[in-house]
Formats: C-alpha cells, structure tokens, sequence
C-alpha cells in the first residue's frame, strides 16, 4: 500500500526567503509537488492553466467556496486565491509530499482542517537583515518598505501557532533543517499504524 504523503505548509514574513527555500527544495526533491492554487485573475503572459494556476471567473470560484472545494482561500488586491482541496489530496493519496507556500492567514485555515500538516515558519536571523532583504529589492518604495517591515512584526506574533521555525541565515542551512525536519515526520508514530500493525502481526 502507498504511503500518504506529507503536506508541508510554509509562511513567513515578506523577505525571509521562503520563496527561494521552496525553489531549491524542489530542485533537489522534484517529486514533490508545489501546489497550483486557483485565482480569478486573468493570466500573465507566459503563464499557463494548471502549472502557474488553475484560472476561474468570479462566479466559478464562488461555486467552488460555496461547494467547500478549498483548503483555504483570501482576497488579494480585489482577486481571490484558493487551494483545491481535491488536487492537494490527489497528490498525498498517491504518496507524494505537497508544499503550500502561503500567507499566515491561509495557513490558520489549513491547520484548522488539515491537522496532520507540517507546519513551518521561515524568518531571518534578525529583523536587520530582514529590512536589508526588503530594501535590496530595489523595486519599492519607502511606504511600501515601511509597510512590509510593520507587517513582519504583526506576522511574527503567530510563530506559535506552527510547528516548526527555521531560520534562513543560509539557503543551504535552511534546506537542511528542512530536510530533517520532514525525515523525523515521516517517522513519527503516528504517521505509520499500518507498520506498526505489520510488526505487530509478525511478533
């Protein structure tokens, strides 16, 4: 029998790199699957139906909320965001570990219906260098900079609602937390009754 796989949901303040974190973590672990969510947004050039996001009109996405088709789901500069909950389970049915790189907000709503998730909390070894990250970018203004820098503070206050922090001093370190943070989930007690029953049966 296949083995269930992990949904692993990480979040973090704008700048902590979490973004980068699930890029590399995807090149050295191609078979997990990064969520595709489903958006009422019209596409960009370049990006494509099912693999950048699955794109629905606003009444669509209204059907599939009024139908509990989502893990969770947000507003986002006047376009709605959802996870279907029918891919995500498609992929942990068939073994495959699944990553959702989501807002804190969206997060609280996946643990209050997913308990068994793996939840990680991305920040930076300071808020210094945090605001170095934000400020590097070169894209934003000092508002908007400001506003981000505010935001991290707020989004930090719920680090305790996760299950795990990492600190991405490194790419690499971080990856590597990552790494056995996963390994010592999947060897959790509880993640292998059907193990434990076929030791049990050959005692």
């Amino acid at each position: 029998m296949i083995k269930k796989g992990l949904l692993i949901v990480i979040s973090g303040p704008s700048g902590a790199g979490k973004g980068t974190i699930c890029k590399e973590w995807l090149r050295r672990h191609p078979q997990t699957v990064l969520s595709v969510s489903v958006t009422t947004r019209p596409p960009r050039p370049g990006e494509k139906e099912g693999i950048n996001y699955f794109f629905r009109t606003p009444e669509e996405f209204e059907k599939m909320r009024g139908e509990n088709e989502f893990l969770e789901c947000a507003e986002v500069y006047g376009h709605a965001y959802g996870t279907p909950k029918k891919y995500v389970q498609q992929h942990l049915m068939a073994g495959q570990d699944v990553i959702l790189e989501i807002d804190i907000q969206g997060a609280l709503q996946v643990k209050d219906r997913f308990e068994k998730g793996v939840f990680l909390f991305v920040v930076p070894p300071t808020m210094d260098e945090l605001k170095k990250r934000i400020t590097k970018r070169g894209t934003e203004g000092r508002d908007v900079i400001l506003k981000r820098f505010h935001c991290a503070f707020e989004e930090i206050n719920f680090i305790k609602r996760y299950n795990y922090i990492i600190v991405n001093d490194t790419v690499e370190e971080a990856v590597q937390k990552m790494e056995a943070i996963l390994l010592a989930e999947k060897c959790r007690v509880d993640r292998n009754e059907e193990l434990i029953l076929q030791i049990q049966g050959g005692i």
